[in-house]
This record gives structure tokens, C-alpha cells and sequence, in this order.
């Protein structure tokens, strides 16, 4: 009889009127048969899974895993018209969800491990450990235990439970209530639970959501709101001593999401031209997308947010990948190219402008300016502390025989020159073995070097880079402090003037040249590494299941540092060093009356453009000798980045609309 039914849904889904009967089909296919039948058969599922194992079924007292939502928000595989683009290509929301960090935030290796190590360091603690840890990166186990009014949820209980292991899901994000949206921290989150989800879309066939799950889709607009992502994105711990006392002092391990507060990119400060979490992590895309298969009756939504949730972090997305079946992970080695391709080509357009330059130059020594500017809505990096950045300067002769070089890596994957505990910040490098690097370092109650997070009291370096709007002055800035960056350093997020919240930072190189004055090539490039080998060695000191599985997979994975900007430059100790030599004019800046103005252009200059903080091109200009441009800007109220470009060089200014 079942088949009969689908037989005839099939039928109806030609004849455009299949939105008359599914809901009767899902009710009598759901009746006896696992979630995910009652929208495709097995053959149909195993297809749309394109290889990897199944997304987990079932619900607990409160949440539902993600397989239940699959039939609907999943592929749409009989009709091709829910969860397409413009172009018909394939943008369902679960599917490009489930290869990322998100998604796999209870299975991630590292995460296990560190948790067993900061167990194995203050056994006495191992309740409240494991139940904050799994606040975040399994809450479907954890919040379902809490709100039953059951006690502390631990890694035993999480490992056996299909629903936590689903990680990040659906849930988690769309059950968030808006009162008090942005003011929970430290995995404390707010869930409505009247079997309601919230959605950015009003006026919505909620039947079959409500039939077939058993919650009422609602309209929520804080679902776009970046406080739904401070609950985790903003974790303070508690500091112990060396001997596991609690000493009463607070440690912030991330507070990603009070960089953004601190930002010309918050939305609540900045409505026209701010950029939310979800501005950048999920982007908005204007094609109208059918959000949900099976009813051909729907009309598409827009905007609609793709859910790529593309973060960094390219090492251990390619991790994952390569141990997909000792951890049993739901995404194909296809799902996961597709969110690493996304992972660095966010690293590559969205996160840093560099550039470099000679600014004085003689016999003896070549004073170098390497400048990085952050696009990002929070520092860079940003999120777990052993995560960072690093600068390389290399300076070659006319023969490309190297004359410096500082920020090179080697076969282990640490950088040369590295200090044995932790490297200083640099306003100036006169030495190969001193190097730029952006980072947080955790300090012990008695001032040394940790990575053991129970044991941080205070950072010792943050001398990560800013987004732009950042001040020493905002209320937040006492959970996203700047330390170890000397006061003489004046370039440090502050514009020519002094003043602070440019964003970025300028690196100055004092290079040794003995005489020679003859051409030189200068390559400047910004590495990232998200697990560095030196953050494992205190963990690597213990011996415990996970520590040890994820200790044989860190060491025989590729840890390349990702390398995401680059500029080389070529100078002949005469070359021009900035728009003023060049003759160039970009004003006025700030603009107040939404015209810009570029003056001065010279046959020098091959094109200009002019990118928002999204790194989208909003205009370019190839002048043909034309001396003069006006634009008119789009947003009145929003930063630009104007890049003028010679033959040899670009470069390049900030540019503040009011």
C-alpha cells in the first residue's frame, strides 16, 4: 500500500500538485517507517548522501537531529525547484551545512583531546569541564539533560548519544529565543521550547513542519541578529592555580563576538553600513530559493542565506576529510572540498589587504614597510587561542639570491627563528630570527606561558589584528584586550594621525644591504595556522584515548600553514613609495556628500577600483588618459577601499562615507 502511495505522489509531482497530497503521504509513510523515508526512498536517500553516512534521526524531550529535517530541507531530488538558485544550482541549506566546523563540533578531534587534557590536569573538575565544553559543541545532548533538570552532561553520556553528536544542528541556532539576544555568554543559551523554530521569513507553510516534526515554524528576526552567534562565540572561564585551586580570577578565551561590538562593522551602532555574523558566515544571496521540497506550490525567498558557515580553519576541515570513517562523519569527501574551496577563498578575498613598500633606501640599509589591513568583522585571527598569523619578508638580488628573510616555516611546521616560549610583537625587525606574529598567548597565575585553558589568568601577548572601528575606549574592550604591543608602536591600529581603529598595522623592516644598491625584489606574505604544532606539546605530555587518536592524526596531516596574502614588489631604489609621490589625490575622505573624488592620475596608473569591506568591486576605472573620476558611492554610510595600481605596484587607501 505504502508503495502505492508513493507511486501516486510521484504521478501528482509531474501534474504539478503534489503540495495536495504529501502531507497525507508523509503522514502514512511516517506512521512506520525512520524520519527520512517519509519523503524518499532508501535507493534515493543513498544517492543524495553522495557517499557518507547517514545524518542521525530521532529526537530527545526537545530537539530534533538533523535527519528529520532532511526531507524537506535537503536535496529536492524528484523536482529540482526547492533549493536551487537562479541558475538551478543546488544551494540546500543541510547539505552544505554538514561538511563544516559546525556541524562536526562534537566529533572534532582536537576539541576531544583538549578537553581530555584539561581533565587529565584537574581530574577534580572533569563535571564542570565536560559539562561547559559540551554547552557549545554538543548542545542537543547537553541543554536536553540541563532543561530536564537532569545535573552535569559529560563526554561518556555524549559519545553514546546519536542526537549531541549531530553537533551544531539545525536547532541549536533556530530554537535561540530573542529575549535577551546577545547578553548570554560562555554557553549559556536561551531556547524557547513551545515546540517552536524561528526562521528569517514570515507568512510560511508551517503544516508540514508541525505534522511531520512536531515544531511550529515562526518568524523570528533575530535569527539574523549577530547575538544569536555570542552564546559560544564569546566563552570566559574560569582561572585554577597549579595545584587545581580555583582562584576567583576570570580568563576570556574568545570573545569573537565582542570584536564585532567593537567594530565599525556592529550593526546596532552602524544599521547602514554594519555587517552582522551572518553578513559574512552565511551570505545573503538575492535570488528568490525555494526553501523547502516537495510542495510545488511554494514560491522562492529571498534574500535567501546560504549556510556555507565558512570559518578558517582549512587544516582541520582537511582533517576530517582525511579520517572521515574512523569518525564516522556524515559530509562526503565532495561536501567537505566544497566548504574548504569556500574556507580558503574567504581566507583569500574577504580577510586581509597587504601591502609593501621601500621607504627609504641606501648603501647600508633598506628600511621596508609591510602594511596589513583586516577586512574582517573581528580580530584576525580570531576564536580558539592557538590559532595565528605570521609574516614572512623575503628580499632577493637582481640573481634572486635571497639578502633576508624573516617568517620562512619549516619542515615541521614552525616558523623559523620562533623564540622557545613565545615571540614578542615587532614594530620594527632588524634580524631574520625575529618574525611577526599575530596571537594570543595565555598566561599562568605566575606569568608563564600555558595552554591549558583552566590555568589562564591573563593574556601575556594579543597583539591580534583588529577589525576596523576598534578603540581602547569602547565598552567592551575589557574582554578583547590588545597586550604586549609596546606603546612606541604608533601603527598599530591607528591611522597617520594618531588615531585609533584603522584596523591594521604596519610591520617596518630594517634590512641589511652591505654596500649593495642594485635591484631588489621584495616578496611580503601572511600565513595562517589554526593548529600549531608548539600549542600541542603540553597536551602531547599525556596519554589518553582521545588525546592519543587525535595526536596520530595531527601528526600525519599536512600542517602547511595557509598562506593568505601575498605581494611582491620590485624596487630600483628610485621607485615611487605612496599616492603622494605619485601625484595622486583621493578626497575628500571622510565624504559627506556621497561623491568621491580621485584627481591627479597620471599614465603611470593602469586602474583604479573601488571594493566594499565584503571585498565586492563596487566600481573600476581605467583611465585612458583621463586625469580625473568622480563616483558616485552606493552607501552613504560605509567604509571603501579605493586600490589605485601601477604596472609594478598597487596601492592602497580607506575611504569613510558618512
Amino acid at each position: 500500500m505504502l508503495n502505492a502511495y508513493t507511486r501516486l505522489a510521484r504521478w501528482l509531482t509531474v501534474a504539478g500538485l503534489l503540495g495536495v497530497v504529501a502531507l497525507f503521504v508523509a503522514w502514512v509513510e511516517g506512521r512506520s517507517t525512520p524520519a527520512h523515508a517519509r519523503y524518499h526512498s532508501e535507493k534515493e536517500v543513498a544517492e543524495f548522501r553522495g557517499g557518507g553516512i547517514g545524518l542521525p534521526g530521532g529526537s530527545n524531550n526537545f530537539f530534533s537531529a538533523s535527519g528529520n529535517c532532511y526531507g524537506c530541507h535537503g536535496p529536492d531530488i524528484l523536482n529540482n525547484y526547492a533549493g536551487v538558485d537562479a541558475q538551478g544550482r543546488d544551494v540546500n541549506v543541510m547539505d552544505d551545512w554538514r561538511s563544516t566546523m559546525m556541524a562536526n563540533s562534537a566529533r572534532d578531534p582536537f576539541w576531544r583531546a583538549k578537553v581530555s587534557h584539561e581533565v587529565s590536569v584537574n581530574p577534580g573538575h572533569q563535571a564542570g569541564l565536560e559539562d561547559k565544553c559540551t554547552s557549545c559543541h554538543a548542545p542537543m545532548g547537553r541543554y536536553d539533560k540541563f532543561l530536564s533538570g537532569g545535573g552535569h552532561y559529560s563526554i561518556a553520556e555524549m559519545v553514546q548519544d546519536p542526537i549531541a553528536l549531530d553537533g551544531v544542528s539545525c536547532l541549536p541556532c533556530h530554537m535561540q529565543s530573542a529575549d535577551g539576544i546577545g547578553l548570554s555568554f560562555s554557553g549559556e543559551l536561551n531556547f524557547d521550547t513551545n515546540n517552536v523554530v524561528y526562521g528569517p521569513y514570515d507568512d510560511v507553510f508551517g503544516a508540514p513542519m508541525t505534522s511531520f516534526v512536531g515544531y511550529e515554524p515562526l518568524f523570528g528576526a533575530h535569527i539574523n541578529d549577530a547575538g544569536l552567534c555570542a552564546g559560544c562565540h564569546t566563552l570566559i572561564t574560569e582561572t585554577a592555580d597549579l595545584e587545581g585551586n580555583l582562584t576567583g580570577d576570570e580568563f576570556v578565551e574568545q570573545a569573537t563576538y565582542h570584536e564585532w561590538l567593537n567594530s565599525t562593522f556592529n550593526t546596532k551602532t552602524n544599521p547602514e553600513g554594519g555587517i552582522s555574523c551572518q553578513g559574512c558566515h552565511l551570505p545573503r544571496i538575492d535570488d528568490a530559493v525555494v526553501i523547502s521540497a516537495n510542495y510545488l506550490f511554494l514560491q522562492g525567498r529571498s534574500p535567501f542565506g546560504l549556510h556555507h558557515m565558512t570559518g578558517a580553519n582549512v587544516f582541520m576541515l582537511e582533517l576530517l576529510k582525511n579520517n572521515n570513517a574512523a569518525l564516522e562523519l556524515t559530509a562526503s569527501s565532495v561536501q567537505f572540498d566544497s566548504t574548504i574551496a569556500r574556507t580558503r577563498r574567504l581566507l583569500d578575498q574577504n580577510t586581509l589587504l597587504v601591502d609593501a613598500s621601500v621607504v627609504e633606501r641606501d648603501a647600508d640599509t633598506a628600511r621596508i614597510a609591510v602594511e596589513i589591513i583586516n577586512l574582517g568583522g573581528h580580530k584576525f585571527p580570531s576564536g580558539y587561542p592557538s590559532r595565528r598569523a605570521f609574516v614572512e619578508l623575503t628580499v632577493s638580488n637582481a640573481n634572486d639570491e635571497v639578502l633576508f628573510s624573516s617568517g620562512a616555516w619549516n619542515s615541521e611546521y614552525e616558523v623559523v627563528g620562533h623564540d622557545a616560549s613565545w615571540e614578542p610583537h615587532y614594530d620594527v625587525i632588524r634580524n631574520p630570527d625575529q618574525v611577526q606574529i599575530y596571537e594570543m598567548v595565555m598566561g599562568d597565575v605566575n606569568g608563564d606561558k600555558t595552554t591549558v585553558l583552566e590555568r589562564a589568568k591573563t593574556p601575556l601577548k594579543d597583539n591580534r589584528i583588529p577589525p576596523l572601528g576598534f578603540t581602547t575606549t569602547h565598552p567592551s574592550y575589557d574582554t578583547t584586550l590588545i597586550a604586549g604591543v609596546p606603546a612606541s608602536d604608533l601603527d598599530f591600529n591607528r591611522y597617520s594621525n594618531g588615531v585609533e581603529g584603522n584596523g591594521g598595522d604596519i610591520v617596518r623592516y630594517h634590512v641589511a644591504m652591505n654596500g649593495y644598491e642594485g635591484l631588489i625584489r621584495i616578496r611580503a606574505r601572511v600565513w595562517y595556522q589554526s593548529a600549531p604544532p608548539g600549542y600541542m606539546e603540553e597536551m602531547f605530555a599525556f596519554n589518553t584515548p582521545e588525546i592519543d587518536t587525535w595526536r596520530d592524526m595531527f601528526q600525519s596531516a599536512d600542517n602547511s600553514p595557509i598562506m593568505v596574502k601575498e605581494v611582491e614588489i620590485t624596487d630600483l631604489s628610485v621607485a615611487v613609495d605612496d599616492l603622494r609621490e605619485l601625484g595622486v589625490r583621493i578626497f575628500p575622505n571622510p565624504v559627506r556628500d556621497g561623491l568621491l573624488r580621485i584627481e591627479g592620475v597620471t599614465d603611470k596608473i593602469v586602474g583604479i577600483e573601488v571594493l566594499d569591506l565584503k571585498g565586492s568591486i563596487i566600481a573600476a576605472w581605467v583611465p585612458a588618459g583621463q586625469r580625473n573620476w568622480q563616483l558616485r558611492l552606493p552607501n552613504t554610510a560605509a567604509t571603501y577601499v579605493v586600490v589605485v595600481r601601477t604596472a609594478h605596484k598597487a596601492y592602497v587607501e580607506r575611504v569613510v562615507a558618512f
